[in-house]
């Protein structure tokens, strides 16, 4: 037992000293040596990081072990921890993206960017590649397991070739090839300066080169066609999804047992095969208890799917499919509306309507639901409804019934609500239409009706709910009564030992 613990003490005292070894050979930097580190070294590439926190932890993992490799090279790692060194990191505009930068020639005023990198190895790629030259990367062999770009052009002293290279410098996770092999040219039946994106050898995409091409324009082609049409949100893919350089990104929010499972996925890959280069289609299963947060971000309710939204990245915008029909038509049609700004935004709340309060059905918005649903002496019966769902449509008659039957009742209110157009930041559990009771009491209860849709079952149950209401306000008037005399008797106490202290 103790040569075993002797065994384990040596293989954590190794790997304490290793990673000291790591350390030690990366300079932590502060304003006090940032300027002089910039003098004895050409070559500095900085991590300005953010201690304890995952994304940075990975990151910094990967620049730990890229130092190691490259230890007594004329590059020389450095890292800054911008919590502790906040006026170093204002005063280099490092507070923000790009966290690793390589400054050149002790210029501290214009460094260059280093892509965020996944490994070590996207690291160790992107400096090859930045001193080297497009020549590093000819070969015949184009053959590979994961994806590979093949750039095919007639003059390997063209124009075109550099911006392939720039682009193959900003994109050091990809394997990049430059080739004139002739067998490539047959098998592909390729014509002179076009890049090829392959996967496992299967072409995905060709792109013909033009003389107004940019890097930019290169690497969004490159970036969108080395994913498929449609990417399944996961850990693994959520980085890719968020970094893609398309910021209009459809949703399709599913269920993988739901019985249209097939039909809505196919109408909605090939609708994203249609809109390459113009929105990324992601979809996300709401079966997964990991995307929780995803769907808590967006306000979706697993019993709400299928369902579709566009969002824009850039402004946070957030745009309804409004259908309840998810076939290539209806999705290509939504596409197009919201590319040609006319599809309406998802807004957290609809305008409050004029005169909403004297219908006799009262039309609450996103801004006015907790307000009128949550009022402790009026009982409130809510229809969510969806304005394009034929079920949700069919239940307005009955809702004006209800209405009338309890119109001279003014402790009772019938209201309605678009739940499409506003978030509602309570638990539901129900598909819509869905009708919601919200008793007259201080605390904040919701009872959801399941019945029949006739009027005499839901005036029944409205009555029911309301006396079960009566009997707890009593409780709740009580218990209110007692703290309310608890609180004035240590308010006095209070008010004693002041006398007293007097």
């Amino acid at each position: 037992m103790r040569d075993k613990s002797l065994i384990i003490l040596g293989v954590v005292t190794f790997c304490v000293c290793v990673s000291t070894a790591v350390e030690e050979d990366i300079l932590q930097l502060n304003n006090g040596n940032f300027n002089k580190a910039l003098r004895e070294h050409s070559e500095l590439l900085v991590h300005f990081y953010v201690p304890m926190t995952a994304d940075v932890h990975k990151v910094s993992e990967a620049f730990q072990e890229a130092a190691a490799e490259l230890q007594g090279s004329e590059v020389r790692f450095a890292m800054v921890d911008i919590v502790n060194e906040k006026d170093l990191a204002k005063k280099l505009n490092a507070t923000e993206p790009p966290f690793i930068r390589l400054y050149l020639s002790g210029d501290k005023h214009n460094p260059v960017p280093c892509p965020v990198p996944k490994t070590s190895s996207s690291i160790l790629t992107w400096l090859k590649r930045r001193a080297g030259s497009p020549t590093d990367i000819i070969t015949d062999n184009i053959q590979s397991d994961d994806l590979l770009v093949v750039g095919f052009f007639k003059e390997l002293n063209d124009a075109y070739i550099q911006v392939f290279y720039e682009a193959a410098i900003d994109l050091p996770e990809l394997t990049f090839a430059l080739t004139q092999n002739k067998d490539v040219v047959s098998k592909y039946d390729l014509v002179d300066d076009v890049i090829l994106v392959l996967k496992k050898s299967r072409l995905m995409q060709a792109y013909r080169m033009r003389p107004e091409t940019t890097k930019e324009e290169l690497i969004l082609f490159i970036t969108v066609f080395q994913m498929d049409p449609v990417t399944e949100y996961s850990g693994e893919t959520a980085s890719q999804i968020l970094s893609s350089p398309i910021p209009n990104h459809a949703l399709l929010f599913i269920s993988k047992t739901s019985p249209d499972y097939e039909k809505i996925y196919i109408a909605f890959n090939r609708s994203a095969a249609a809109f390459r280069l113009k929105i990324l289609f992601v979809l996300v299963n709401v079966d997964e208890s990991r995307n929780g947060r995803l769907l808590e971000y967006f306000r979706v309710r697993d019993f709400e799917a299928p369902l579709i939204r566009i969002v824009n990245l850039t402004d946070h915008v957030t745009y309804q499919l409004p259908s309840l029909t998810l076939d290539v038509d209806t999705i290509g049609g939504f596409c197009q509306d919201y590319l040609n700004r006319i599809a309406k935004p998802k807004l957290q709340s609809e305008p409050v309507p004029e005169g909403w309060e004297q219908e006799p059905v009262k039309q609450l918005v996103g801004s006015t639901l907790e307000k009128v649903a949550f009022h402790p002496n009026k009982t409130v019966f809510v229809l969510f409804y969806l304005p394009y769902s034929p079920q949700s449509r069919a239940v307005f008659p009955l809702w004006e019934e209800l209405a009338e039957a309890f119109e001279d009742q003014e402790d009772v209110v019938i209201a309605r609500m678009d739940a499409s157009a506003n978030d509602i930041n309570m638990s539901m559990h129900r598909q819509y239409p869905s009708f919601c009771l919200f008793p007259a009491l201080y605390a904040e209860r919701v009872v959801v009706y399941t019945g029949k849709h006739q009027l005499k079952h839901l005036v029944k149950f409205v009555h029911k709910e309301m006396e079960k209401a009566k009997k707890d306000r009593v409780k709740e008037d009580e218990d209110r009564r007692k703290y309310m005399d608890s609180l004035r008797e240590e308010e006095a106490k209070k008010a004693n030992q002041s006398k007293d202290e007097l």
